[in-house]
């Protein structure tokens, strides 16, 4: 089999946070500054780190926006979802003998808090959060360190994300990338794969194997 390893992303991958993600970063943007700002403006924050988010908005003060950040995103918990067909998708990776893992811009905090709840975490046998690197999607790091702690050739790995950081953090370390179009909503970043729905990557392994 070409692909030992199915690395995933989270957000916009295997849970659907983007509703979350923009109103909470849009409602700390106003409590902080007062600045009034368009969704479609922020949504360059969609798979980067909270801080580098924070950063490219020119915040001062990252420490306290992240927790003003964090307890906005509580108010809209109840509009994350885990995507329809992950859980069958992950099921069915693992009948065929493929190690599933996460390299993820969360911390390991927000992994717990925001991701462990939906009861599909124990899926996944190595999981690279925010806090286990330096440097960041798109740098190749996380995914470097997924390979290190794996001990596996990037050729044996296929990552899947919804974003161009995801796209190239992949190329970046020399892995094949698959394109979540389910959580992307879009066909114009690199990829080898483009995948309308997760079942097509069970079609995509059963042609190249």
């Amino acid at each position: 089999m070409k692909y030992k390893h199915i690395v995933f992303d989270i957000d916009g991958t295997l849970i659907d946070t983007e509703y979350a993600v923009l109103h909470s970063l849009r409602d700390t943007i106003r409590e902080l500054s007062e600045r009034k700002i368009q969704l479609s403006e922020l949504k360059f924050a969609l798979g980067i780190t909270g801080i580098d988010a924070l950063k490219k908005l020119e915040i001062k003060d990252i420490s306290y926006a992240m927790e003003l950040w964090n307890k906005n995103m509580c108010k809209y918990t109840d509009t994350i979802q885990v995507f329809d067909g992950i859980p069958s998708l992950l099921k069915n990776l693992l009948k065929l003998d493929i190690e599933i893992g996460i390299a993820t811009s969360e911390t390991r905090e927000e992994f717990t808090h925001d991701f462990c709840r939906f009861g599909i975490s124990n899926y996944f046998k190595t999981i690279i959060c925010a806090d286990d690197t330096q440097e960041h999607k798109p740098n190749a790091a996380p995914l470097l360190k997924y390979l290190e702690l794996s001990k596996i050739d990037n050729r044996k790995a296929l990552y899947i994300g919804d974003s161009k950081y995801d796209s190239k953090c992949a190329k970046n370390a020399g892995i094949d990338f698959a394109l979540a179009v389910w959580g992307s909503h879009c066909k114009h970043i690199r990829a080898d794969y483009f995948l309308e729905r997760p079942a097509d990557l069970l079609s995509v392994m059963a042609a190249i194997n």
